[in-house]
């Protein structure tokens, strides 16, 4: 099986390239870390005392010094900037497909110079090499080395920069109002006995309403950097009919918002944006986080996050978005056919290996996976270690969600269906004939071979490829694609694979 491994230059040194022979495991992973001794602290009693005297008592029993205050209204001085959404009842309350006629299609262009972009040896100004870890150049001000984007003193000035600015931030958007619309829909139409079957009390959805207040933020945050054509929120169409559902279509769709991010914000322009940006998307960081937890799956098994590119995003959300309001701004980025794993693994089963063919609740590709078990094969009715699914703030699986070799049955779209707000995007592809399998995840880019076997149709294996020595690279909640090569790339420039790109799919490993 052919296993291409693309890594960042300073980080492949020492990587496998091809699949690694079985190796055992670190001592350090069992927590022997090599070079430490003596680790038992003396200050420490690891001595648990019975349970004897527990609190009976939860009201005011002290007071502190304190004056009443208030936020500066509107107008005063260190007053803060208007919401754009201050309740779920400011945007659309209705929810389902979209049944009318496009009237404008495709995403909008202006007669772009070439059909790609070139591959280019590196930036010739990239030569800075410190060889003796002393200061390389004169510092413009004590305590300050030289060097550095926005550090000249200059004013921020926190607006897009360029078309590329403009087109990022807006797709950033139409993601922040799905999900204010999203966790507010959830709590809206489940009950809380409903969240209570699936192991989530009152305080858990307390957290989901304080995530969709989040959003308000996060949305209003963007729009301000767009400006006045900033996109409004817009008409759903969601795929889940349990909390479990609700809970898993969450960590996909907050997994590939955040992952798009990662993707572009270092190519903005403006590093005003970015910056805030940044501050944004580790709180979305730490939303996928929380509904992982809510899905009973490990919080966090990845060294890395995935960056994807805008086109793959936009991809994922689109047919999530019914219809928008008239003359909504719309974007630039490519809607890739979707690729679908026939076998992709059930989060809710006890044994993810039993999963049957096409155990989703529908056909677009971030559909979560279906809830409606056998009571004897769903992991949330067992508490048993390594087979219970239930809310967790860890869980480490005894049978994994998929594994190194794992046949991926796939089929894929034609190109030229309508998708997206009122059906006005179009599916489109340039690639060839697809021949490879692209794993996007983590630091690396790793091909597999795709063994065709019908019309849109074929299969793979999974990969063994690791990002270093003894961790695999394929976990998590992660994206593949049909390429016509195996073109080299890194996670800087992975962008110049989507003239190769025949579909896209989302894969379950973990």
């Amino acid at each position: 099986m052919l296993l291409k491994t693309i890594l960042p230059t300073a980080l492949a040194a020492g990587l496998a390239v091809a699949a690694p022979a079985p190796q055992a495991t670190p001592s350090h992973d069992a927590g022997e870390v090599a070079g430490y001794t003596n680790a038992d602290a003396p200050f420490g009693d690891s001595t648990v005392p019975p349970l004897s005297n527990t609190p009976t008592s939860f009201g005011l029993d002290s007071q502190i010094s304190a004056i009443q205050t208030a936020a500066p209204s509107p107008g005063e001085p260190g007053a803060a900037d208007t919401l754009r959404s201050d309740a779920p009842l400011t945007g659309p309350t209705s929810h389902g497909p979209y049944s009318g006629t496009a009237t404008t299609t495709g995403a909008v262009s202006n007669s772009p110079t070439a059909a790609t972009i070139p591959a280019l040896p590196p930036n010739p100004t990239a030569t800075y090499y410190n060889t003796n870890g002393a200061l390389q150049h004169v510092q413009p001000a004590p305590y300050t080395p030289y060097g550095g984007l926005g550090t000249n003193g200059t004013e921020p000035r926190y607006m897009v920069n360029s078309d590329f600015d403009y087109e990022s931030i807006q797709l950033g958007l139409y993601q922040e109002w799905i999900e204010l619309d999203l966790f507010n829909n959830g709590l809206a139409i489940f009950s809380e006995e409903d969240f209570l079957a699936a192991g989530l009390t009152a305080e858990d959805r307390s957290l989901i309403g304080f995530m969709a207040q989040q959003e308000e933020g996060h949305a209003t945050l963007l729009s301000n950097m767009l400006g006045e054509t900033a996109a409004p929120q817009c008409t759903y169409n969601y795929p889940f009919t349990t909390v479990r559902e609700f809970v898993d279509f969450n960590q996909i769709l907050t997994r590939y918002g955040e992952s798009g991010v990662w993707g572009f914000i270092n190519h903005l322009d403006s590093r005003e944006v970015g910056q805030l940006l940044a501050q944004s998307i580790a709180t979305e960081a730490r939303q996928q986080m929380a509904f992982r937890q809510m899905s009973g799956l490990h919080p966090m098994p990845v060294w890395f996050e995935t960056g994807i590119p805008q086109s793959w995003a936009w991809t994922f959300l689109a047919p999530y978005i019914s219809s928008c309001p008239e003359n909504t701004t719309r974007l630039a980025w490519q809607n890739f056919p979707a690729l679908h794993v026939a076998n992709q693994a059930n989060i809710n089963r006890i044994s993810p290996n039993d999963t049957a063919n096409w155990e989703r609740v529908g056909n677009r590709t971030a559909d979560p996976a279906i809830s409606t078990l056998p009571q004897n094969a769903s992991c949330l009715n067992t508490n048993e270690t390594g087979y219970g699914c239930r809310p967790a703030i860890s869980r480490n699986r005894s049978e994994p969600l998929s594994f190194a070799g794992k046949r991926v049955d796939l089929l894929w779209d034609a190109p030229g269906s309508p998708v997206g707000p009122n059906n006005s995007y179009v599916t489109s592809t340039a690639a060839g004939a697809p021949a490879f399998v692209a794993w996007v995840a983590q630091l690396n880019l790793t091909y597999t071979p795709l063994t065709t076997t019908g019309p849109n149709t074929g299969y793979t294996y999974q990969p063994a490829g690791e990002v270093y020595q003894s961790k695999g690279a394929v976990n998590d909640t992660m994206f593949i694609a049909l390429t016509d090569t195996d073109i080299y790339l890194t996670p800087f420039n992975l962008s110049m694979i989507n003239p190769h790109v025949a579909a896209l799919g989302i894969y379950q490993a973990g």
